[in-house]
């Protein structure tokens, strides 16, 4: 059996995920429901998901736990308010209602991605009866503490290694560090962070506790959820880059406390992801989600394919160009597929095998699997064999058939409009008629060549 290796965070090196008789554990930091989730996060899901296939194209099981985070999130920009309150109150309407709502888009939009469903999907609010035993847990050995308000707190000077993922020790984190709420007098120490809040004024999502009402901070979520469903312990620990300080980081500590021991194996996190060069946000109005994809006549399988365009851990600016370039792709190996002939055996190929084991290179890989289409020494038969093969892991749905239709003579005068307005680098005219098109299902690329369409699906 094939040994599967990837970049752990912590030790900053790749490390062999060597399990044996048993499923390997992973745990995936999940989608906060009260919004969308974008492009930028939808590559964090697929992270977890190219890891899972790998995994098991090498011979393993796996085990896939994924959160969903409806209550208590704490990050940077949480100040006096739970975000699925603040955005329950701008949508009128009760902030369950909200976290159900967008839970079931997250669920939708992973699906058009073939990102494979996790084992199970809990949800913070409720599982908080595990989250108040591992408080209590961390209150009783020492590592948490009770204010006069009710709040409990993590003593983060009761963890020595505090900062080995991410490097923020404890003695460079000055206080009034923007990570956690705002101080409040109750800490013993400014870095210590809160395991269960006061309820205070709040009277919605507030659960009873030893200490008095309250919510659950955001970090032991993801400790208490990995430890009870993972069995004290995670084998891979995958969440974007973003959740290394201060989630990562307090978790870690708080896992590791309540076990006394090295609670995760391998921490995972994948990189940022641009979109035409800047980060999205809304202030920027470059949100991109799976809905603008469809919108634009594109497979949301184009995104999967961009993505692994790029190392998971290397930080990717994507565009819409280089969607639709992807696009195209999708449709040329469908067709290549069909081609071939209807051949269901799964082949071979050493080097897109040895790729996926060494920490995800599905660049490479992709490289691979585009020299085969050219490769005139192997038949028809290998080539979708072998592409057989490489889907089980890219899930591009590549054995699809492409819907082959005509163009009406409305569709063929625009697609000659565009071109003459390239040729004339009448940039605003061409992408007027590109979206058109889009409109149509028709999905147009440029290269050097000139421009070349296909039909979305």
């Amino acid at each position: 059996m094939s040994i599967f290796s990837i970049y752990n965070t912590q030790s900053r090196n790749l490390q062999a995920v060597n399990v044996i008789g048993r499923p390997v554990r992973i745990y995936c930091c999940g989608p906060t429901v009260y919004r969308d989730a974008h492009v930028g996060n939808l590559r964090t899901f697929l992270l977890a998901d190219l890891i899972s296939r790998t995994l098991k194209l090498s011979g393993l099981e796996v085990l896939l736990i994924q959160n969903i985070t409806d209550v208590g999130h704490m990050s940077e920009d949480f100040e006096s308010e739970d975000k699925m309150l603040s955005q329950a109150k701008l949508e009128k309407v009760d902030p369950f209602e909200i976290a159900r709502k967008y839970e079931v888009k997250f669920h939708t939009d992973i699906a058009r991605l073939n990102i494979a469903p996790a084992k199970s999907y809990p949800r913070a609010s409720e599982t908080i009866p595990g989250m108040l035993l591992s408080i209590q847990t961390l209150i009783e050995n020492g590592s948490a503490y009770v204010s006069e308000s009710g709040s409990v707190y993590f003593s983060a000077e009761s963890f020595p290694s505090y900062g080995a993922i991410s490097g923020n020790r404890l003695d460079s984190l000055k206080p009034g560090h923007r990570y956690e709420y705002s101080e409040d007098g109750e800490k013993k120490f400014h870095a210590d962070w809160a395991l269960w809040k006061s309820a205070g004024n709040r009277s919605e999502m507030v659960w009873d506790s030893p200490w008095g009402r309250g919510f659950p901070g955001w970090h032991i979520e993801c400790t208490a959820m990995s430890l009870d469903l993972l069995d004290r312990h995670v084998d891979i620990h995958v969440g974007g880059i973003d959740l290394r300080f201060p989630h990562h980081e307090n978790e870690r500590a708080q896992s590791n406390s309540i076990i006394g021991g090295e609670a995760v194996d391998l921490w995972v996190h994948g990189e940022h992801l641009l979109f035409e060069g800047r980060k999205m946000s809304k202030s920027a109005n470059n949100v991109v989600l799976v809905e603008d994809l469809i919108s634009k006549g594109l497979d949301p399988l184009s995104l999967r394919l961009a993505l692994m365009e790029n190392r998971y851990r290397s930080q990717m600016d994507l565009t819409w160009d280089s969607l639709r370039a992807a696009n195209s792709t999708l449709n040329r190996w469908r067709s290549a597929m069909a081609s071939w002939g209807n051949s269901e055996t799964i082949g071979f190929d050493s080097e897109i095998h040895s790729s996926l084991l060494a920490d995800l290179d599905t660049p490479r890989a992709l490289l691979r699997l585009r020299a085969i289409e050219k490769d005139q020494l192997l038949t028809s038969v290998q080539k979708r064999e072998i592409f057989n093969y490489a889907d089980q892991v890219f899930a591009l749905d590549l054995k699809r058939v492409v819907e082959v239709k005509p163009l009406t003579s409305e569709q063929s005068a625009l697609l000659e409009s565009r071109a003459t307005a390239r040729a004339n680098k009448n940039w605003g005219e061409s992408d007027r008629i590109r979206d058109l098109l889009a409109r149509d299902g028709i999905v147009v690329s440029d290269n050097p060549e000139g421009q070349s369409w296909a039909w979305s699906n």
